[in-house]
């Protein structure tokens, strides 16, 4: 049986290695070019712990192993819906710069986390195998890095609480390593996407109605999504790559963007530089420089390991912001230049953070305060300098996802607003179902994408409510102190406090901790199926104020009442909220 570490099936047929005590119950076997080598684990003032390991430029194999304890799941930035535990032979992964990061917890059922942990440096590509090894009733995690000319660091932290806490305390660690792009504020308002509504089917008109709409129920941005470009038609990227307003469905682009920009929007457009497709235009011209498919349909994809590739995608960038007077740009598909990883030709990461740094500052020069989207899974913490708006993956009418992904990027959001998934649901739903997207979106930049001249009033005035609603504890959403539970439990009771207001967003009938004497405002979202909420009220009981709103923002009941200790039924409207204030 082989005893290559890409090779075996299990982590126990690998070579035997010598482990030693690291952290808490973590051991660590580290092996250069197959053997063993030297490393030192250091503390730094805020908690972590660094491993350093100086393998002299050659390739490095970290292992780590930990008894299973009551291990009850385990959370890495590509985790979707695996979250519980997988066998070593199954929990396999290629991350880089632009798809994840090498960064995990492993957790016990109380909650409280066995093992964190995050390469230092997000750019090379890594390899990572982890999961239970069945021969060993351990959980291993074995991370295979690139051979680097600086020392490799592993950034680990110590037991803590909660996974939001350890990983809290990661994200803390990677934001004093790095220098995040300027966030300004209308990156964190409420942004309307053309994408859903209309897929490619847009043109100025409708664009200018939807705006015109937007503007005046508490949206700040815009983004038009594909279907903007020439050759855009169908679902496909063939026609990619030119990047040149459709002259039929915008005969004035630039004037369209002016009119949209005097509602009170700005205003963002959808580009994927690295693609380009047979039936554009330049393909000819670029053809050389995209040998590879793309894994998305009809497109192949630049190489951006070539300078000239590089030079066009900034020229092109900048071209679309300065010629039309946009805010900012979508860049999606960065993820597709990984086609190009491990050919031999250069490190992919490398040359992207090359490509994203001149972008960056070409865009910066244009407009100080540009907006640029980036989506999962390029939001970790090695693209934060280039991009200011981070934004959930796909999953149309979701509302459960959109809760996961949101919270799975804020959990390592260094800088940059995380953003929803645009929002969709049918005109034709009952109000409930739009408050149920809005309250999946909360604990992140609501984008919404329905066409909201066909909505009837109700959801409209829902729109109203929850939009102001989320303006108004955007502090405690985007800015508080975040505790979202256990991955697995898929985030269905989520705290977040600043400024003496707690918000708790309920997502399942459980009791919901609450200490109304120790807070100035307790928000209680409940987007269960029940038309109440069970609290759970810590003693002391004390006088409040409550107010309960219905999904579309009417006031359905205020009242005052001694509120004691225990466990208490509260009417709430389902998809509504409540509001718990003390009297003095």
């Amino acid at each position: 049986m082989t005893t290559l570490s890409h090779e075996a099936v299990t982590t126990a047929e690998l070579a035997p290695a010598t482990y030693r005590p690291l952290l808490d119950t973590v051991e660590v076997a580290v092996l250069a070019a197959g053997s063993e080598t030297d490393w030192h684990l250091t503390e730094t003032p805020d908690g972590p712990r660094i491993l350093h390991v100086d393998a002299s430029g050659a390739p490095v194999e970290i292992r780590l192993s930990l008894p299973l304890g009551d291990a009850a799941g385990y959370w890495h930035p590509k985790a979707g819906w695996k979250r519980t535990l997988v066998a070593d032979w199954e929990g396999r992964d290629e991350v880089s710069l632009v798809d994840g990061l090498a960064a995990g917890c492993l957790y016990d059922y109380g909650g409280a986390t066995l093992l964190t942990f995050g390469v230092a440096d997000p750019v090379p590509e890594v390899s990572l195998r982890y999961g239970v090894s069945e021969e060993n009733d351990t959980y291993v995690v074995h991370l295979h890095l690139p051979a680097a000319q600086r020392p490799h660091r592993l950034v680990l932290v110590p037991r803590s609480p909660s996974v939001g806490a350890a990983v809290g305390t990661l994200r803390a660690w990677y934001a004093a390593e790095t220098a995040p792009m300027h966030v300004p504020e209308t990156a964190r308002v409420p942004l309307y996407c053309t994408w859903y509504a209309y897929n490619q089917q847009i043109d100025a008109d409708a664009v200018e109605t939807q705006s015109r709409l937007a503007a005046g129920i508490g949206f700040g941005a815009l983004i038009v999504d594909d279907g903007w470009q020439r050759h855009a038609r169908g679902r496909g990227y063939a026609g990619v790559g030119d990047w040149i307003p459709d002259s039929e469905k915008f005969p004035d682009f630039t004037s369209h963007v002016l009119r949209v920009r005097k509602t009170g929007l700005r205003y963002m457009l959808w580009v994927a530089p690295l693609l380009l497709g047979p039936a554009a235009d330049c393909y000819a011209r670029w053809a050389s420089c995209a040998p590879a498919l793309a894994k998305v349909p009809g497109a192949h994809v630049l190489d951006p390991r070539r300078p000239e590739v590089r030079a066009h995608v900034v020229a092109t960038c900048v071209r679309l912001v300065r010629d039309h007077g946009l805010d900012g740009l979508k860049i999606d598909f960065l993820e597709q230049a990984m086609v190009y990883a491990g050919d031999g030709r250069g490190d992919v990461g490398q040359a992207l953070t090359t490509l994203l740094h001149e972008l960056r500052g070409a865009l910066v020069h244009v407009r100080s305060d540009v907006l640029i989207e980036l989506r999962q899974p390029y939001v970790g913490p090695g693209m934060v300098p280039f991009g200011n708006m981070l934004r959930s993956f796909d999953c149309p009418a979701d509302s459960a996802a959109n809760r996961v992904r949101t919270i799975d990027t804020a959990l390592l959001a260094v800088g940059g607003a995380v953003h929803s998934d645009p929002l969709l649901w049918s005109a034709q739903a009952p109000v409930e179902s739009a408050a149920r997207q809005l309250i999946g979106a909360f604990h992140s930049v609501p984008q919404v994408s329905v066409r909201l001249d066909t909505l009837p009033e109700e959801h409209i005035q829902a729109l109203r409510f929850w939009l102001a609603t989320w303006r108004s504890l955007r502090p405690q959403l985007l800015d508080g102190t975040v505790e979202p539970g256990r991955p697995d439990d898929l985030y269905t009771l989520v705290s977040a406090t600043g400024e003496g207001t707690q918000v708790l967003t309920v997502h399942v009938d459980r009791p919901v901790p609450v200490d109304p004497a120790t807070l100035d405002t307790t928000v209680l979202v409940n987007a269960t199926t029940r038309p109440r909420l069970v609290l759970d009220v810590a003693a002391p009981g004390s006088a409040v104020e409550i107010e309960a709103y219905g999904p579309d923002g009417r006031m359905i009941d205020r009242r005052r009442v001694e509120l004691p200790a225990g466990l208490q039924n509260l009417p709430v409207p389902r998809m509504g909220l409540a509001t718990i204030k003390g009297i003095a």
